[in-house]
């Protein structure tokens, strides 16, 4: 390092903050990359705990990736049944990274009450069933164990209980259709033994979940017989990956359905968050680059005559940019801190506390706002953001090669 080179990075180190010119202009830079910060990490966070928390409350109740009959059936009602006697099945092992898989069945019913009716459909499941799935949004009560035995016991949502005034205990009649009109319908006695609320009205209103034997029974199905099954993952980004994986290791009038293909329109809101969290960042990131620039012609301007002298001394008009340039890389690190600090400090607490609800959860599905934080991100967004202003500043840096030493030190 040249010594004119040492004086002048001494000179705007020790004086850029003491001017009554350039210290609010450098105030205002550092705290537009602060703020512009703490807005990114707040829109990434809080975006991806949104989508992290909608697919899990999907993925809970339907696992992954579905596999079923090829048939027209739309319904949710489970019409033909497959036997459980496959390779695949009670272990997934031809196929690495499967969690999970478990038979499950469903069928459509009406609750009937004294006063009321409600319809439903009674998801049939039974011991090989995951229940640490469900264990999350259980609010009330307990979650039974089916183990060969017919039990009665379902888990139904806080909705229906509000809807119909079912408590922990409660007993009730539903009934169930035959494949003829003209027979008697199913009735079967359940007793409510416990209620979750999964903030998915879809989900909450529509199923109650109950032992696979009934269906089995209603059905005339055998006890190795389901409706489908429900394959859980460890890692959702390979959700397509495994699906064709699935489908290669599965008999051929066996089909696979991913739950993003089952809940299209769900995953297509919630792909929509990434497009506005890309254009916070680069809002903010124009934003604080702009504030620089304009913090570093600020300082060049005050810091004419040096220059000039400078480059009477023979300085390179790079060698002088280097100084303003590190400066001002000095000044994005100092926003970089703070706002790493204040942001990641109001997410955690947000994290840890709740203390941010949205207003209407039945829209977003989840009641207190959800904060994911990802080292990853975090790290990735500030070389973002430090690259983007840094390069930003090249461009009014070049000013200082225009400036001619004879009018630079003869500069008030």
């Amino acid at each position: 390092m040249n010594y004119e080179f040492f004086i002048a990075k001494r000179i705007i180190g020790s004086k850029a903050y003491k001017s009554s010119v350039s210290a609010p202009i450098i105030k205002i830079g550092i705290a537009a990359i602060a703020i512009g910060i703490v807005v990114m990490l707040i829109a990434i966070t809080t975006g991806l705990g949104l989508q992290k928390k909608v697919r899990e409350k999907v993925v809970a109740f339907n696992g992954h990736i579905t596999i079923n009959n090829y048939d027209t059936n739309e319904s949710n009602e489970s019409i033909v049944p497959i036997t459980t006697d496959q390779e695949f099945y009670p272990q997934f092992n031809s196929v690495e990274g499967i969690k999970h898989i478990q038979g499950v069945a469903a069928k459509f019913g009406i609750i009937r009450t004294e006063t009321d009716f409600e319809g439903i459909v009674l998801k049939g499941v039974g011991s090989d069933y995951d229940w640490s799935y469900l264990q999350e949004f259980l609010v009330e009560g307990s979650l039974p164990k089916y183990e060969g035995k017919l039990s009665n016991e379902v888990v139904i949502s806080s909705y229906l209980a509000n809807r119909l005034n079912f408590k922990v205990g409660d007993n009730f009649q539903t009934v169930f259709g035959k494949e003829s009109i003209d027979e008697i319908p199913f009735q079967r006695a359940f007793e409510v033994i416990g209620i979750f609320n999964s903030g998915f009205q879809d989900i909450d209103k529509n199923f109650m979940i109950g032992d696979l034997s009934h269906i089995q029974r209603m059905n005339k199905w055998k006890n190795n017989e389901v409706g489908n099954f429900e394959v859980y993952l460890d890692d959702f980004s390979q959700l397509l990956e495994k699906e064709q994986q699935i489908r290669d290791q599965t008999p051929s009038f066996l089909d696979t359905q991913t739950i993003e293909e089952k809940f299209s329109t769900t995953f297509e809101w919630i792909k929509i968050f990434d497009n506005n969290t890309y254009g916070i960042i680069a809002i903010m990131i124009i934003v604080a680059g702009i504030n620089m620039i304009t913090a570093l012609l600020v300082l060049i301007l005050e810091r004419t005559q040096m220059i000039g002298i400078l480059k009477a001394l023979g300085s390179s008009n790079w060698s002088i940019r280097k100084v303003f340039l590190y400066n001002a890389t000095y000044l994005i690190g100092l926003g970089l801190f703070w706002g790493n600090l204040i942001g990641l400090g109001l997410l955690f607490a947000q994290q840890q506390f709740g203390l941010l609800k949205f207003p209407n959860p039945e829209q977003y599905y989840v009641s207190i706002i959800p904060v994911h934080i990802g080292l990853g991100d975090v790290i990735l967004l500030n070389i973002g953001t430090f690259v983007a202003c840094f390069l930003m500043l090249l461009v009014p840096s070049i000013i200082i090669t225009k400036i001619s030493p004879v009018k630079a030190i003869r500069f008030e």
